[in-house]
């Protein structure tokens, strides 16, 4: 069991202590039947996660579907879930068979869970809660037997606060929460992730990238990566593109750029008000009263 638990880890490449967390939570929930939900930013690797848990269950030799619900419309998400008959609404041609339907006994991945309408939620509830659903346009029950996975980045439990998301729902999905770290909380692991990512796409491009000098590590290390992974990886495929040799030379000139670029995002009134204190503090020498504090105050 132990060496399929690490075939199935294969792909997620770390050694953090706040990896190593979440990845041994997967490896107790996964054998369950239980639904997940992973909690992370958006690039922290949630799909990765969500397929280790289908491989690792009793359904990993039926079928893993996936769904983002955020990239759906909102009219046709119902249609993707549920399915439709023919005539059910203009342009339904044809019959359709939804994604619960369509993973019965297997695994159903639900990204960006959070964008679900709350019309929408009450019907996504009974089919977790007794594994019943129409297809739009049917009166006729139909039942299945789906694992769900759910992913998000967003507070949930603020939505449920805001009245934005069931808190039925919520409870019911909550069941065994997993939280990915952002990849500046595991600034360890970007080495391994460079040379995973460099291998690969040097591989694919018939490259043969050899050195990365200390220099570029350390850089790649000190940045934030506010897209974590997925950016990290878009970038290190973007520097073998334009490797010209055996060394990876990315440009980091990009890197500066965007950490700028962050740098000036909005902030909310009480962020600037924060920032604004701690320069004050800091311009006085964190004195607040006495004559040095107007010194430095004027200075």
């Amino acid at each position: 069991m132990e060496e399929k638990i690490r075939s199935e880890f294969a792909e997620i490449v770390g050694e953090s202590p706040a990896l190593k967390t979440a990845l041994n939570l997967v490896s107790v929930v996964a054998p369950t039947d239980s639904s997940v939900m992973i909690l992370g930013e958006t690039g922290t690797g949630k799909e990765l996660v969500a397929r280790a848990i289908h491989n690792l269950s009793s359904r990993r030799e039926q079928v893993f579907l996936k769904l983002n619900c955020a990239a759906i419309p909102l009219g046709l998400l119902e249609s993707e879930l549920f399915g439709h008959e023919r005539g059910a609404f203009t342009g339904a041609v044809a019959r359709k068979v939804g994604r619960f339907e369509a993973a019965d006994f297997g695994t159903l991945f639900l990204d960006e869970i959070g964008d679900i309408p709350l019309e929408l939620q009450p019907k996504l509830l009974r089919v977790l809660q007794g594994g019943e659903f129409e297809r739009l346009g049917s009166t006729q029950t139909r039942r299945a037997n789906v694992r769900l996975v759910a992913a998000t980045n967003k507070d949930l439990g603020k939505l449920v606060a805001q009245n934005q998301f069931r808190n039925d729902l919520y409870y019911r999905l909550n069941v065994c929460p997993i939280l990915l770290p952002p990849l500046r909380d595991r600034r360890g692991d970007i080495p391994s992730l460079v040379r995973h990512f460099a291998g690969i796409y040097a591989e694919r491009m018939n490259k043969q990238i050899k050195r990365i000098p200390a220099e570029v590590m350390e850089a790649l290390v000190d940045h934030s990566w506010p897209g974590n992974i997925r950016e990290l990886q878009n970038f290190i495929e973007r520097s073998v593109i334009l490797a010209d040799g055996n060394t990876l030379r990315p440009p980091l000139e990009g890197l500066r750029q965007a950490a700028g670029i962050e740098s000036l995002e909005p902030i909310t009134m009480e962020e600037a008000e924060r920032v604004h204190i701690r320069k004050t503090l800091e311009q006085t020498n964190w004195v607040i009263a006495g004559p040095r504090a107007l010194l430095f105050a004027w200075d």
